[in-house]
């Protein structure tokens, strides 16, 4: 599938046009664009399928191009890491286009995902904010929340970003405690996944909450409650970590002896 090597010697080969986050769609109704030759100013990105291809991080895009979600909700999930790359590496693109330290404007690096500026020589690569995203549960029951920005009737999992100095298993304990007002004990680490709205990386876990007695904060989390297995809400779209830890959970209460 994906191949993350920069296809540096191709002068020609498949495109990705993005602009604002927006994917141009290609003719097969795919994010790819028809083989072309590249001009200097796109920036190689990776194999997929073998065949190379480069990003166009174009200014001027269309309203109706399809934005990331859309294009992970309509395809297959082995489309995600392209898509995935894609839309970080645009992002770190456009953002980077001069120096954070002494504004002067800074130049693209070949070999490399790398900016750097020439006049004091600081070296800028893609951003990737580390997350945690937790399915906290008690018994069979699982707590799901939604924030104010959800869609009315969709819940989710409890997520937040790690902060300066501590460690993924801290920033369970601390974000379920602020959102909920729940103390956990035991923590078991699921799996990651590319979160690029815009250059997130979420680390999920599974959390056993001590009692059922929330306390919404009220900012971050506008509602919440426990929900049992046969009884759910709206849930996240299916190519989210926060659905996939929920889908597990509940294949594991299933299959487990009553």
């Amino acid at each position: 599938m994906l191949r993350r090597e920069l296809p540096l010697e191709a002068t020609s080969g498949r495109v990705i046009r993005i602009a604002a986050g927006r994917i141009a769609p290609g003719p097969d109704a795919t994010p790819l664009q028809p083989e072309q030759a590249w001009t200097s100013a796109m920036q190689p990105l990776c194999y997929w399928h073998d065949e190379p291809v480069a990003l166009a991080v174009e200014t001027q895009g269309c309203d109706d191009w399809p934005d990331g979600r859309s294009w992970l909700a309509r395809l297959t999930e082995s489309w995600f890491p392209l898509i995935s790359t894609a839309l970080q590496v645009s992002a770190w693109l456009r953002d980077h286009r001069y120096c954070g330290r002494c504004g002067a404007g800074s130049v693209r690096l070949d070999g490399e995902f790398a900016m750097h500026c020439d006049a004091c020589g600081l070296r800028n690569y893609p951003r990737i904010s580390p997350c945690i995203i937790t399915l906290v549960t008690h018994g069979n029951a699982m707590l799901l929340a939604r924030s104010p920005r959800y869609t009315p009737g969709r819940f989710s999992t409890l997520a937040g970003f790690i902060e300066p100095g501590e460690s993924a298993e801290e920033a369970v304990h601390r974000e379920i405690f602020e959102e909920v007002g729940l103390t956990v004990g035991r923590i078991r680490y699921y799996r990651s996944q590319a979160w690029p709205f815009p250059h997130a990386l979420m680390l999920g876990f599974f959390a056993e909450a001590a009692s059922r007695r929330i306390r919404i904060d009220g900012v971050e989390i506008a509602d919440a409650a426990w929900f049992m297995p046969q009884r759910l809400p709206q849930l996240p779209p299916p190519y989210s970590i926060s659905r996939a830890l929920i889908e597990t959970h509940l294949a594991e209460v299933k299959d487990s002896p009553h």
